[in-house]
């Protein structure tokens, strides 16, 4: 297992960290606002309804915003720039599920301070809703 290049740091690969949040309709209508995405499926009941999914769901960059969320506040080294991020949406989210974004060390290069995450969203059951693979740079 190679070790981060910088030895006053201690990431390991399989190091996990995760972070939660209830999927509210304001977190739904404030992230609307935010990205403009006025999509009647995420907003509008009486739409949502008559979709596959039988109600409203969330934003799935909502979920993305979590995994951002790990990598930049509850990664054990809070000085990382956001390089890449893979992102499949394999299970919706609905209003009110409460999502758990976990990004875990799979990959630590011994040239440059690049480390990859896989990272996985999960709701309240434990169902996966996205999964991806996200790359970081660790500043010094």
């Amino acid at each position: 297992m190679p070790a981060f290049p910088n030895k006053n740091m201690d990431i390991k690969i399989g190091d996990k960290f995760s972070t939660s949040k209830q999927i509210t309709d304001s977190v739904v209508r404030a992230f609307a606002e935010l990205s403009g995405d006025y999509n009647p499926i995420h907003l509008d009941d009486e739409f949502a309804k008559k979709t596959q999914f039988g109600k409203r769901i969330a934003h799935g960059m909502i979920s993305g915003a979590l995994i951002s969320a790990v990598l930049g506040y509850e990664f054990k080294e809070r000085k990382v720039v956001y390089l890449s991020q893979t992102i499949k949406f394999v299970a919706p989210v609905f209003i009110d599920d409460t999502v758990t974004a976990t990004a875990t060390v799979a990959n630590i290069r011994e040239d440059k301070p690049i480390v990859t995450i896989e990272t996985v969203c999960t709701n309240q059951n434990g169902d996966t809703v996205v999964t991806g693979e996200g790359k970081i740079m660790v500043l010094p």
